[in-house]
């Protein structure tokens, strides 16, 4: 019995001081996207307003279509973009575009529709995914994951870098920021993210977006000039009038 008792707490000891076999990236993008919609983003339909535009989207399965609508002085605008590449309408009539024209329109309606689904986008067969550790914001401790895009299927911006600060424990995006090539160099952008809604299973938020004022200032250390306070708010980006079907 006493041996008994002594291999009980031997292996007790053994398991106790196992160590957790620690997350990748991908194990924390995949549980990101579990807790913010998971499967329902597979059929979804959703609309919302975005700075006097309105989006659409719509999912089915593998099959998918973005649009946008706005008016300005020609008339009443219309892009689309799904499986088939990218459209715009007139008044309701197919127009011809330069080739140019559909890349820089398809750039940022994706870009719109990008953000507003993240995480969805981050498990896409272009995106690679590493970890760079935890990392601590506002005394909550953060998953910190870099991604890059491939540059078949990674759109016009795949030299673009971004970073996601996924909760450990809720597995949310609270903070995420990015860089892009500009004419003069790469530019930056950091985004916290405020007014968490659940609409019919899926995660909205808005964001608080900053910029750096030094130039030299690395995607991967604007966590930290957050925390001391040294990026300057530049904007919100707000969705409105948000419906989900």
């Amino acid at each position: 019995m006493q041996k008994l008792k002594y291999l009980v707490v031997v292996c007790f000891l053994i398991v106790a001081c196992k160590k957790e076999t620690p997350l990748t990236a991908q194990d924390v993008v995949d549980k990101s996207i579990e807790v913010s919609g998971g499967e329902k983003y597979l059929n979804a339909e959703i609309d919302f307003d975005f700075r006097d535009m309105h989006y659409r989207s719509v999912r089915e399965g593998g099959k998918f279509q973005y649009e946008r609508q706005f008016k300005d002085s020609i008339g009443d605008i219309k892009d689309v973009l799904n499986n088939d590449g990218f459209k715009r309408y007139i008044n309701d009539e197919l127009v011809e575009i330069a080739d140019s024209l559909a890349v820089k329109y398809t750039a940022s309606v994706n870009s719109v529709h990008y953000f507003a689904l993240l995480p969805y986008g981050l498990n896409d067969a272009a995106v690679n995914k590493s970890s760079l550790g935890e990392v601590t914001i506002k005394e909550n401790s953060y998953h910190k994951i870099k991604v890059t895009f491939n540059q078949e299927g990674g759109g016009e911006d795949y030299e673009d870098v971004f970073v996601y600060w996924i909760h450990k424990d809720t597995f949310k995006v609270d903070y995420l920021a990015y860089s892009y090539m500009e004419d003069d160099g790469v530019g930056t952008r950091f985004r916290e993210a405020y007014n968490e809604r659940m609409l019919n299973g899926l995660r909205f938020v808005d964001y608080n977006n900053y910029k750096s004022e030094d130039a030299t200032m690395d995607v991967i250390g604007l966590d930290k000039a957050f925390e001391s306070g040294s990026l300057k708010l530049l904007s919100k980006i707000e969705l409105e009038n948000i419906v989900v079907k």
